[in-house]
């Protein structure tokens, strides 16, 4: 399932899950690594429909480049729930 992930998509699921947060997730990053995975439909009004695992949220775009902590939280429970986390991809383990 993780064959198709680019060392840069990997980089950005690894933010993802930093321990701490990292404040510098760009959104554009989060949003190519979606539309890689297949789960990212776009949505008018700066909106878009994601799609991972059981879960379906749609996000808003963020006024700024960077994403925001509940964002991150949302991310990393639907990308576990989908089997992707670092640990899952041959990475360091997550713990938190």
């Amino acid at each position: 399932m993780d064959s198709h992930l680019s060392p840069h998509h990997r980089d950005t699921i690894d933010r993802i899950f930093s321990h701490p947060s990292s404040a510098n997730v760009e959104w554009r990053e989060v949003l190519a690594l979606l539309q890689s995975l297949g789960a990212a439909d776009g949505a008018s009004n700066g909106k878009f429909r994601i799609t991972l695992g059981p879960e379906i949220r749609v996000f808003s775009a963020p006024q700024g480049k960077d994403i925001d902590m509940p964002m991150i939280v949302d991310l990393r429970r639907m990308l576990r729930g989908a089997g992707y986390e670092p640990a899952a991809l041959g990475g360091p383990a997550v713990v938190g």
